[in-house]
């Protein structure tokens, strides 16, 4: 991939809602700042809810993610810095809602994100500031933008809630998966399921985890993001839940899924 070399762009993708894909795209993203990354956020959710956790008012989406994958603008142009030092965003507006519409009869119309980030590439190379890694963040659906998020990534970062359902939506993302990789992307990987939300005190959590291990093995990421409050109460205040409350579990466990990455980043590059 053109962008691979200097710039390592993972995707969270799920088509299930409610799995914490949006909490773990700004929360990683800001534990990797916070440990020396310097990291760009692609917001490719019509609801936009990952702009919104970064304090991104919807009447400052001037340039969205809408303007860069219908061409009108390069990723450059759409770039806004966030709260956090060294963490950016390409904000998402509803505009997005009507982008299948917009390219339905494009031939590149699953490369629009891969070709804008190719661009933003050679960008890249004299800001100050280098962004090492992008992280994209996906609608709950397996749409054009979906699509459009897988063919342009390194690698699948899956978010998988602890409740009975998790397996069976795991394996059709899977699938999914597999198919982009035969038909878009042929370097995609998975680079790990992070298991989110869970509750100690449930039985049925803990036999999810134990299931998920089993089925996935190495690829299963050891932090598990634990249900707490301070997570859900940050984006309300336009913020990640780091810079809300550092100490409680949340925040704790994000910055060690932060070091995992970072750690299985070389693992990948050594092998």
């Amino acid at each position: 991939m053109e962008h691979q070399d200097c710039i390592r762009v993972l995707v969270l993708a799920n088509q299930k809602g409610g799995v914490g894909k949006t909490t773990t795209a700004i929360n990683l993203g800001t534990a990797l700042a916070a440990i020396g990354e310097t990291v760009l956020i692609v917001d490719l959710d019509p609801q936009g809810n990952a702009s919104t956790g970064l304090g991104i008012d919807p009447s400052k989406r001037k340039v969205s993610t809408y303007d860069v994958l219908t061409g009108q603008k390069t990723l450059a142009a759409a770039i806004q810095s966030t709260v956090v030092p060294r963490l950016y965003i390409v904000p998402s507006t509803m505009d997005l809602l009507g982008l299948e519409l917009s390219i339905a009869d494009h031939v590149d119309r699953s490369f629009k994100l891969k070709h804008a980030l190719a661009v933003f590439a050679n960008d890249n190379k004299s800001r100050s500031d280098k962004i090492t890694y992008v992280l994209i963040d996906c609608p709950p659906s397996l749409n054009l933008l979906t699509i459009n998020g897988l063919a342009a990534s390194d690698s699948v970062l899956v978010p998988l809630q602890c409740e009975f359902f998790a397996l069976e939506g795991l394996s059709q993302l899977l699938s999914t998966v597999e198919h982009v990789k035969r038909s878009l992307n042929p370097a995609l990987t998975i680079h790990g399921v992070v298991l989110t939300m869970f509750d100690g005190r449930n039985n049925l959590a803990s036999q999810v985890v134990a299931d998920v291990r089993s089925f996935l093995g190495k690829k299963v990421y050891e932090t598990i993001i634990p249900r707490n409050v301070r997570v859900s109460e940050a984006p309300s205040y336009g913020k990640p839940v780091l810079l809300y409350d550092l100490k409680c579990t949340g925040s704790q466990a994000y910055l060690k899924l932060a070091s995992e990455v970072i750690q299985r980043e070389r693992e990948l590059r050594a092998a």
